[in-house]
C-alpha cells in the first residue's frame, strides 16, 4: 500500500442565498455571497498544491432547490481542475443536495463519483489501495440508520465511509441518518468522512470520526475559523490529521463588559476589540456582532438612544480595521446598576411591578392575554420594523423587550426611593 493523503471536505453549500443580508447598513452583500465559492476554489487549490490521491465530500455540497445553474457550472469548473491533476472527487449527497435540482440535471466531469442513494457502494482507487463506502440522501429528510447498511472493509486496503450524520444525535442538528459512535468504530473502517455538523468535531482517533465542518461560515451561528481535514497515510496507518482553513470571511461575536465604562470607552474597547480580530484573521473579512453586557449607567442611553450609539459602534468597527470588517448587529445585554434585587423584594407597587415584568416571558397565559393589544401594535407598525430583530411572534424578542422595559424603570425607580 502506497503512502498518500487525501482531503475530506463536507457541508459546501455552495452558492448559499444568505437570505437578510442586503438589510444590515454596510453589508458587503457580494463579496459575501461569493464567499461559497471562494472556499470551494481554495479547497481545490490545496488538493494540487498537496497532490492528494483524491477528495471526498460528505453531503451538502449545494445548498437546496436553486435553479442556477451557473452554481453547478462553477462546481464543474472547479471538478475539471482537480481532473486535469488527476485527483478523483467522490461526492456523498446530504439533506440539502436531495433537495437540488443541479445534481440530477448536469452531468459533471467524468472525475466525480457521486455515490447512489438507494444502497450503500464501495468505489475503489486502484491505484493508491483505497476504497470508500457510502451512500447519499434520496430525499431532504433521512431518519434511516445508513451506517448499518454499509458494506465490510475489503482487505488490505484502506478503508474510508462517506456518511452524512447526526451521531449521536448532535445538538442543534436536525437528527438525519441517525447513528450511534460505536456502529462506526466497530465497523472496522480506517477513516469515517463524516458531514452536517458545520464545527470541526474529532469524535474519535482509533479509527478516526471526523467532521471537519462547513468550508465556509454562512452567519454568526458559525463563528471560528472553517475548512476541510487534510488526511495522511503511511503504510495504511494514519499519521495526521490537519484542519486547514478555507474561509474567506470570518464571523465572530465580541462579548465586551461596559460596566464601568462611559461612552468613549465603550467605543474605544470596540475599536480594540475589533482590530484584535481582524489582525487574527489576517487577510480574511470579519463580520462581527458586537454584545455588551454588565451593569453598567450608561444602560438607559443604549436603550432610549440605540440608533445613534448603533451608528456610533459601527463607525468605530469601520475605523479600527478599514475594509476588513463590518458590524453584523448589536446585542444590548446590558443592565442598571441599581440594587434591583432589594426592589423586587419590596411589598408595594413597585416591587409588584418588578416581579409582573420579571414572570411575564414564562407566564404563557399572560402573554396570551396580551396577543390582542400586540397584533395591534404589529399593524401599526412600520415595514422596516418587521425583521428578526422584533418579531412579535418571537418570545425571545418579548423577552428581551421586557427585560429593557425593567432597565428602564429601575433607575427611575431606585431614584424614586432615595
Amino acid at each position: 500500500m502506497t503512502d498518500f493523503r487525501f482531503i475530506h471536505a463536507a457541508d459546501v453549500h455552495l452558492d448559499s442565498p444568505l437570505v437578510g443580508l442586503a438589510r444590515y447598513p454596510g453589508a458587503p452583500v457580494e463579496e459575501v455571497r461569493g464567499s461559497t465559492r471562494r472556499a470551494l476554489s481554495a479547497l481545490v487549490d490545496l488538493a494540487i498544491e498537496e497532490e492528494v490521491a483524491f477528495v471526498v465530500v460528505a453531503g451538502d455540497l449545494f445548498d437546496g432547490a436553486g435553479r442556477d445553474y451557473n452554481t453547478a457550472l462553477f462546481f464543474n469548473a472547479q471538478a475539471s481542475r482537480l481532473r486535469a491533476a488527476e485527483i478523483p472527487l467522490i461526492v456523498a449527497s446530504g439533506n440539502h443536495d436531495a433537495a437540488s435540482i443541479l445534481t440530477k440535471q448536469l452531468r459533471p466531469p467524468n472525475n466525480v463519483t457521486l455515490l447512489p442513494t438507494a444502497k450503500p457502494s464501495s468505489v475503489v482507487l486502484e491505484n493508491v489501495g483505497v476504497v470508500v463506502h457510502g451512500q447519499g440522501f434520496a430525499r431532504r429528510e433521512v431518519f434511516d440508520n445508513l451506517a448499518t447498511g454499509y458494506p465490510e472493509p475489503l482487505d488490505g486496503c484502506f478503508n474510508v465511509g462517506a456518511l452524512h450524520t447526526s451521531v449521536d444525535g448532535r445538538p442543534g442538528h436536525a437528527g438525519y441518518a441517525p447513528c450511534t459512535l460505536d456502529q462506526l468504530v466497530n465497523r472496522g473502517y480506517d477513516y469515517w468522512a463524516l458531514g452536517h455538523v458545520h464545527s470541526r468535531e474529532v469524535l474519535a482517533r482509533d479509527p478516526w470520526v471526523v467532521f471537519p465542518g462547513c468550508t465556509q461560515g454562512r452567519n454568526i451561528r458559525e463563528v471560528g475559523a472553517k475548512g476541510a481535514s487534510l488526511v495522511f497515510v503511511e503504510a495504511g496507518e494514519i499519521t495526521g490529521v490537519e484542519h486547514r482553513e478555507l474561509d474567506v470571511l470570518r464571523w465572530a461575536q465580541l462579548e465586551l463588559d461596559v460596566s464601568n465604562a462611559d461612552e468613549d470607552e465603550l467605543l474605544a474597547s470596540v475599536r480594540a476589540a475589533v482590530e484584535a480580530t481582524a489582525d487574527e484573521v489576517e487577510h480574511r473579512l470579519v463580520a462581527t456582532r458586537v454584545v455588551l453586557v454588565g451593569a453598567t449607567s450608561l444602560h438607559p442611553i443604549l436603550v432610549t438612544q440605540r440608533e445613534r450609539l448603533v451608528n456610533e459602534i459601527r463607525a468605530a468597527v469601520s475605523d479600527a480595521a478599514p475594509g476588513r470588517a463590518w458590524l453584523e448587529r448589536i446585542n444590548v445585554e446590558t443592565g442598571p446598576p441599581a440594587d434591583v434585587a432589594r426592589l423586587i423584594a419590596r411589598d408595594d407597587a413597585i416591587g409588584g411591578l418588578l416581579r409582573t415584568l420579571r414572570e411575564l416571558p414564562a407566564n404563557e397565559s399572560a402573554l396570551n392575554a396580551l396577543s390582542d393589544h400586540v397584533s395591534d401594535l404589529k399593524r401599526k407598525l412600520p415595514a422596516e420594523l418587521a425583521i428578526d430583530d422584533f418579531d412579535l411572534d418571537d418570545p425571545r424578542v418579548i423577552t428581551r423587550l421586557v427585560r429593557d422595559a425593567e432597565h428602564l424603570l429601575v433607575p427611575r425607580l431606585a431614584g424614586a426611593d432615595r
